[in-house]
Order: structure tokens, then sequence, then C-alpha cells
């Protein structure tokens, strides 16, 4: 049974391996750990002791936030639990006035069906 929770205190670098399929330049585990330290807001699913799941956020907490990342083990996907993380940080989050996600654009439909619209942006990485 997946939960859900905030609490990174117990999180270690050996949950969080194998993560970012496909991405060029991924976070190991201990820089991943970092970030989640590191963010506004964070959620975690769990299954069990293994971390399948999570979501952050970045914000001034008073205006604005930016969910920079959202990922869910590759066996999980197409459980909710994706769905289930970004609906608890959107709530968590109140009623700050935007929310924003860069995503790819196979991605958009899957934001698009809670709720975020499509807007201009750019962006600029260092890969």
């Amino acid at each position: 049974m997946i939960e859900y929770t905030q609490d990174i205190s117990a999180l270690s670098e050996e949950q969080l391996d194998g993560f970012f399929v496909g991405w060029p330049a991924a976070p190991d585990p201990a820089r991943h750990l970092e970030i989640l330290r590191a963010s506004y807001r964070v959620w975690l699913a769990m299954d069990g002791g293994r971390c399948v799941g999570f979501i952050n956020a970045l914000s001034d907490g008073i205006f604005y936030a930016f969910l920079p990342l959202l990922e869910v083990r590759p066996q999980y996907q197409g459980r909710g639990i994706g769905k289930e993380l970004v609906r608890r940080m959107v709530e968590s989050l109140g009623g700050l006035y935007g929310v924003d996600i860069v995503c790819d654009e196979e991605i958009a439909p899957f934001y698009a069906k809670l709720g975020f619209a499509r807007c201009c942006g750019m962006v600029r990485r260092n890969i």
C-alpha cells in the first residue's frame, strides 16, 4: 500500500536510487537527497521503506511556487501516484497566486488533466 508523507527526515540516499530514468544529466542519489532537503516542500510516495515517487516545490512561500521535479519509479507508473503527489503538493501550497511547472511536450497532457494551463516560457539548462 502506498503511503504519502512530507517527512523526509529518515530518507536515505539508498532509498533514492533508480530515479531519473533517461535523463541526460541525472543527479545521483546523494545530490537528489540534497535537492529534497533544500526544497520548500516535498511529498514522498512510500511503499514500505522504499521511496517510489516524489515531488518538490521551490517557493517564496508568499506569492509563487515552482514544481521542478515529479518522478515515479517506472514499475509504479500508471497507478495514480503522480496524480496524487501533484494533488497533495498543490493543496499544501495553499492559495499562492501561481504554481508553475515546466515539462516536456509529451507530459503536458498529464498536467492539463490536473488543472494546469499552457503558457510561454523559456529555460536554460546546463547539461
